[in-house]
């Protein structure tokens, strides 16, 4: 596998909403400052705690997500098996692929476990978490450095044009009805030659009641990421199933939740006994380090996949 360097095109642009003009941004300021006012138009960005606001009417809906579901999960990403060894992939990724990026927008970065573990991975000159739901980004902010930026918009609408180096969204588009009009908008903010890293649940036959309360869209069959990337502007470079060598215990625990009611499904997946999470966790790290070695799983949880902007 072969890395690739940052290809310059435009310069990077802020993006109106209101009338679509773009903006040049200078290298020593906020993508989005507080109080940015389109230069054509007049029109000013909302705030809310001290965070640009695109999309207000959609903050702490019940859109893609059910916000209460923030508080619950601060609590066990630092320690669940599944966050810890998908964190370690996806930093394992970026410094394989694209070890060049300095510029990294993360769509839908919820509390900020990924993008957390970003930020450790190298010195960024802009890092960036978006998130349609400032609930979330509250504990976000917590978790990062000064200087990381946070914004709140809607990921089918992003306002920039060629900004970032890499851009990712981590089990965020299986949420949202129009995925490609996600991958559109992370593309425009993508420079040519940048990079995008996806992660989502796979395979529509692990269906469950945990799927429908986790208010999914889709569970994506094997190779249906991989086109809606092409379709969209990027240049797929590897792709691969995560969750692989534990898929039969999940295959197990879903079938065990067919037909049960309740909205207790996601704490009980992610509540786990440290006696049961330590062993769990030594085998998907180990999947991922053969994952990074090149070894492309046929089947698991979830699909990843890396690809470049073209």
């Amino acid at each position: 596998m072969r890395s690739f360097g940052m290809t310059a095109s435009i310069p990077p642009r802020r993006r109106c909403l209101a009338c679509a003009a773009g903006e040049d941004l200078p290298a020593d300021e906020p993508v989005w400052p507080l109080g940015w006012q389109c230069r054509a138009c007049g029109h000013q960005v909302a705030e809310q705690d001290g965070i640009p606001t695109f999309a207000p009417e959609l903050a702490d809906t019940i859109s893609g997500m059910d916000p209460k579901n923030f508080e619950m999960l601060s609590k066990v990403e630092a320690e669940h098996f599944w966050f810890v060894a998908r964190n370690e992939l996806i930093v394992g990724l970026i410094d394989k692929f694209f070890p060049g990026a300095r510029r990294f927008l993360e769509i839908g970065c919820g509390n900020g476990a990924v993008l957390s573990a970003v930020a450790r991975s190298r010195d960024w000159e802009r890092l960036v978490g978006s998130e349609l739901h400032p609930s979330g980004l509250a504990y976000a902010r917590q978790r990062m450095p000064t200087g990381v930026e946070f914004v709140q918009m809607d990921a089918r609408n992003i306002p920039a044009v060629g900004v970032f180096d890499l851009t990712g969204a981590f089990d965020v588009i299986e949420h949202i009805a129009d995925d490609e009009g996600v991958l559109r908008g992370m593309r425009a903010a993508t420079r040519t030659g940048g990079g995008i890293i996806i992660a989502v649940p796979q395979h529509p036959w692990l269906w469950s009641h945990a799927d429908d309360i986790a208010y999914h869209q889709r569970r994506y069959r094997r190779g249906e990421l991989e086109a809606k990337l092409r379709h969209n502007g990027f240049e797929v470079l590897f792709s691969t199933s995560y969750t692989s060598v534990l898929l039969p215990l999940m295959i197990v625990s879903r079938l065990k939740s067919r037909g049960k009611g309740g909205n207790d499904d996601i704490e009980r997946e992610f509540t786990l006994d440290p006696r049961i999470n330590g062993p769990l966790t030594a085998v998907l790290r180990a999947e991922v380090r053969l994952t990074l070695a090149g070894w492309r799983w046929p089947a698991g949880g979830s699909r990843v996949v890396v690809a470049r902007a073209v």
